[in-house]
């Protein structure tokens, strides 16, 4: 895996406002703020770099507001660091590839894996299976 580095300003050009806030800055977007990803089959990949994140197939409704994962896809380039930030102790998700801040993950998720991987929508690009 080759690590992808820019510039803050290099960033800052090619993400939206509230993107570069979520993926470079470790911010959060608000609950139910992001359009539902549609339910077709198809693959999420990170917003900053383009590396294969999730499956839609394992995708499900957690009632949170965010888009909810019970698993990376097979081979995603997705990794974990502990985060003690809001007085909290939590497990941060991010992307391997190019350090972009994902969401979290929870053990409180549906079967198969019991884990509920909370992602920001906005960190995320949906591309059908068909395409």
């Amino acid at each position: 895996m080759e690590k992808v580095v820019k510039s803050e300003e290099e960033w800052k050009a090619q993400l939206s406002p509230l993107a570069f806030k979520v993926t470079r800055k470790h911010g959060t977007e608000r609950a139910f703020t992001h359009d539902d990803f549609p339910k077709t089959p198809g693959q999420y990949f990170c917003v900053c770099c383009g590396a294969e994140l999730f499956d839609q197939a394992d995708k499900f409704d957690s009632g949170t507001g965010w888009p909810s994962f019970t698993q990376p896809s097979s081979g995603a380039q997705v990794g974990e660091s502990s985060d003690n930030s809001w007085f909290m102790r939590r497990t941060e998700v991010h992307c391997d590839a190019c350090d972009a801040h994902l969401g979290h993950v929870f053990p409180d998720g549906p079967n198969p894996t019991g884990l509920r991987y909370c992602i920001n929508g906005v960190a995320l690009d949906f591309e059908p299976k068909d395409k």
